[in-house]
């Protein structure tokens, strides 16, 4: 693992990671990507590149893991295949997401997300057995859409998906009111928290100044933590994109990943290479 990682260690970076943090670090946690149609973004500093054809640049500076967008509600990513096809060949483990849209029935999205994954995966003879499972779940979602996501996918699968949600009180607020019963489900699915700087996301949140990812996972009243941390997004500024990423003097991170010369959406596994399997094993589709 040191050896894998010894490439994130620039000076930047720090081996920080004590109470609000998890014990994590960039330099000493599992790092973790995520892709979509939207990438790769625009080339902004000299380095490596990549496209959904060639990820062995995220290899080359330590990403163990890859997830990649399938769809948007009824929306498939075009670049799903690809991007998994180029991360299976350079030996990431991999990852799906769905965008789980308002539109439509949480439980049908879920049918629709493991049927694309199982049909991409066959089509683009992908050679590992297992691919993780994502629900992405967006400000205006409510306890009883991500049940009916979380039950189908478990249905379906045998395993209870990541859930990964955008930030918002409103969103907070309504997971706070959950019912026992839902909270029981939804606490199943292990909490991906997206926190790119102290004060939140690229969403607009009140009273949320010098949040952690600890005290962010408190404030939804269902987990008792977290098990990803996307500490580094990309926010869109006049039709560009822009690298955010939470840096304090607490807890640093580089504005890039590594020597990639993209902004990327990346994260922080809470554990090590062997917890990261574990964890994967868990939570994935069976091919």
């Amino acid at each position: 693992m040191k050896q894998i990682l010894a490439l994130l260690c620039l000076p930047l970076l720090c081996k920080c990671g004590s109470s609000g943090f998890g014990g994590t670090s960039v330099s000493d946690s599992p790092a973790v990507l995520n892709v979509s149609g939207w990438d790769p973004k625009e080339v902004q500093k000299s380095g490596d590149r990549y496209s959904q054809h060639n990820v062995s640049a995220f290899r080359k500076n330590g990403a163990q893991a890859l997830i990649a967008r399938s769809a948007k509600g009824p929306l498939l990513d075009e670049k799903f295949g690809d991007f998994l096809k180029s991360a299976d060949r350079a030996g990431l483990l991999l990852g799906a997401y769905h965008f789980v849209t308002m539109d439509q029935d949480p439980a049908a999205q879920a049918d629709s997300f493991v049927n694309r994954v199982r049909a991409t995966a066959r089509a683009k003879g992908i050679s590992q057995s297992k691919i993780l499972l994502v629900g992405d779940f967006d400000t205006l979602s409510t306890p009883g859409r991500l049940v009916g996501f979380i039950q189908r996918i478990h249905q379906r699968t045998g395993v209870y998906p990541v859930i990964y949600l955008e930030n918002s009180d409103g969103l907070r607020s309504r997971m706070r009111a959950a019912s026992p019963e839902q909270k029981s489900v939804i606490r199943r699915a292990p909490y991906w928290i997206a926190l790119y700087g102290p004060g939140g996301t690229e969403r607009t949140m009140s009273n949320a100044g010098g949040l952690t990812p600890d005290s962010l996972a408190e404030l939804y009243g269902i987990w008792g933590g977290w098990s990803m941390w996307q500490y580094g997004g990309v926010v869109w500024e006049n039709g560009a994109s822009r690298a955010k990423h939470y840096n304090t003097s607490a807890w640093r991170s580089p504005r890039f990943f590594g020597s990639i010369a993209h902004p990327m959406e990346r994260s922080v596994f809470k554990g090590d290479n062997a917890g990261l399997r574990a964890f994967w094993n868990r939570h994935s589709l069976s091919l």
